[in-house]
């Protein structure tokens, strides 16, 4: 049986035409962000359902979860920047759907709706997070990943995200 290391590197892409030439490292990044994309929101959504609710959509979970974020009132242009969503109708479309359930409320203060988790919502958000722990978070002690190198892993994702962000104001400018 060989060692992993001893054999030679492969090239795991999605798109074989972007990954000819200098940069082809960058494909690579990009096939392992579309499938942990793809795998987190597959993720989400079975959690949400195990959690008790199966209508929900990743996006709607995620402004569930961002609006109960520290317990405060929040803006669609707060959570559209918390979430770096460009398109406010569709985080103001998954608000309405959260708000016709009963998950969050809402109230309007002059030209501004504040946006909080209902108690149904903060009860749902609990089941997730039981859910979450027991499926997920006790099963992440038996890799090799602990705390620091998942801080480490997500600031850098953070960083990369803001490449790509300045890359696509770039491209808009072409």
């Amino acid at each position: 049986m060989s060692d992993a290391k001893s054999q030679p590197s492969r090239r795991i892409v999605s798109s074989r035409h972007l990954a000819e030439g200098e940069g082809w490292e960058a494909s690579e990044l990009e096939y392992g962000m579309i499938i942990a994309y793809n795998a987190f929101s597959r993720w989400m959504s079975r959690c949400m359902t195990a959690a008790g609710n199966s209508d929900l959509t990743p996006l709607e979970i995620l402004v569930l979860h961002n609006t109960n974020h520290r317990d405060r009132e929040k803006r669609l242009t707060d959570i559209c920047f918390m979430l770096n969503i460009e398109d406010t109708h569709t985080v103001n479309y998954a608000l309405r759907k959260l708000l016709k359930s009963g998950l969050l409320e809402a109230d309007k203060r002059g030209k501004e709706v504040f946006y909080r988790t209902s108690a149904s919502g903060a009860e749902l958000i609990e089941a997730y997070r039981a859910v979450r722990n027991t499926c997920l978070i006790d099963n992440l002690d038996r890799t090799d990943m602990k705390g620091d190198d998942l801080r480490e892993i997500a600031a850098r994702l953070r960083a990369i995200s803001g490449q790509y962000d300045q890359a696509s104001r770039a491209a808009a400018s072409l």
